[in-house]
């Protein structure tokens, strides 16, 4: 061989031993795949002349079925170094990772998102103690508090879906990602809040979802806002639980009532929605029919009959019994079922006289006194005024009756009320001018 044939051999392998580089780790590095198994990839470092191992979990951020359906033999591959093998093999083999070179390319992404004021969309992928764990590239974690703007019970409802999150804290030297999805609910109803207080009216009629239940009401959708319906504002009919007549998801139609910008309040009610009581009363209850009630109150003058939900008449005391009765209370009980007879109807001004006795047979030798007495809801002049009582010398000293006492909430006069009381005292009055004549 010729010193020129040696001089050519000596520089050719001079370099290509310039040509390997040295594997170090945390290096980034080119593989080719030289063959697939069932739990890695065995792949040949570019210009170094050793081989690596893949394993099936460092092959992608993504949870993976079967290794061959992401990864062939002649695949080009950008992985990074994490460790050694086998420190004993000749040249070395080195364990390798897809994965978490794409988790440091995610890093850097959400790192600039966080910067930037950016959200993220992400999957949520389990349910662990105190929250939600996401995939968001990497591993995120929701804390229970930061889920939604109110607490939720149940966080399984949540896996498998995709949410939009807030990034509230990044830290890359421990992989720690935490994430809410509260922020973006408060803001999305902060900006629907705006719009909605700025259209919506005292009187309006809207449609809504049910979206919360609670023992003092129902909390309705309003497309981005919360609107209080009062379990009084339910329904004309007794409600002991809204429960008991709506459910989560419901879609009904309500009245705005109230409101109140500054306090973020919207009162709403479902009844005013529904036909009124006392629509058609004259055609429901007219006078002369028998209807079947629940005592609802009792007062020193009578008691208030519910005969249909919203509709209360007044029995009238004198209008009990055919027997002398000192107080209802002595007779009657309050949620006590009772018919009675309708004596007078009044639907402007909401009042309905009612009868128990009219459907009582009357005891032998007892006088005949007229229906309406003690229940004429027409009044007069002279049965608004009253005496009164009698105390020594001044007996017949007669006074006005106050302003509040003119007529009762439900709608009666005092006439109607007090009924055969003035009567009497009429009567007593007349006796004590015979006696003085």
């Amino acid at each position: 061989m010729s010193d020129n044939n040696v001089n050519e051999n000596t520089e050719t392998m001079a370099d290509a031993l310039k040509s390997v580089t040295t594997v170090k780790i945390g290096d980034t590095v080119k593989a080719d795949v030289l063959a697939v198994e069932d739990k890695q990839l065995i792949v040949g470092i570019e210009g170094t002349g050793v081989e690596g191992v893949v394993p099936i979990k460092e092959l992608s951020t993504q949870p993976i079925d079967d290794i061959h359906d992401v990864a062939k033999v002649g695949d080009k591959l950008d992985l990074v170094v994490l460790s050694t093998v086998d420190k004993d093999k000749e040249n070395g083999q080195f364990l390798l990772s897809k994965r978490r070179l794409e988790a440091q390319k995610v890093w850097k992404e959400i790192q600039a998102k966080y910067e930037a004021g950016e959200t993220i969309t992400a999957p949520v992928t389990s349910v662990v103690k105190g929250g939600l764990v996401v995939n968001a590239g990497v591993r995120g974690f929701v804390p229970a508090s930061m889920v939604e703007d109110h607490f939720v019970e149940d966080l399984n409802q949540y896996k498998g879906k995709e949410l939009e999150f807030k990034i509230i804290e990044i830290e890359l030297s421990e992989n720690r990602l935490i994430l809410s999805h509260r922020a973006i609910v408060e803001a999305s109803k902060a900006e629907a809040r705006k719009e909605i207080f700025a259209k919506i009216q005292p009187g309006d009629v809207v449609e809504g979802k049910v979206a919360r239940l609670t023992n003092f009401g129902a909390f309705v959708d309003l497309g981005g806002v919360d609107g209080l319906v009062h379990v009084s504002e339910i329904s004309f009919d007794h409600v002991d639980k809204p429960s008991d007549v709506l459910k989560v998801g419901q879609e009904i139609k309500v009245k705005v009532l109230n409101v109140d910008p500054d306090r973020n309040r919207i009162s709403l009610s479902i009844k005013a929605t529904l036909p009124q009581p006392w629509d058609s009363i004259e055609e429901k209850a007219p006078a002369g029919s028998v209807l079947t009630g629940t005592v609802k109150r009792l007062t020193t003058f009578g008691a208030f009959v519910e005969v249909f939900p919203g509709v209360e008449g007044l029995v009238h005391i004198s209008q009990i019994s055919h027997e002398h009765v000192a107080t209802p209370a002595d007779v009657l009980k309050e949620g006590q079922e009772v018919k009675v007879k309708v004596l007078s109807v009044d639907p402007d001004a909401h009042r309905l006289a009612l009868s128990i006795k009219a459907l009582q047979d009357r005891p032998a030798g007892a006088s005949e006194a007229p229906e309406h007495e003690g229940g004429n809801n027409n009044g007069n002049n002279e049965r608004r005024r009253s005496s009164r009582p009698r105390r020594g010398n001044d007996r017949h000293q007669s006074t006005s009756i106050p302003a509040e006492y003119q007529q009762d909430d439900s709608g009666f006069s005092l006439g109607d009320i007090l009924g055969d009381a003035l009567k009497d005292a009429a009567k007593g009055k007349n006796d004590d001018q015979d006696d003085n004549k």
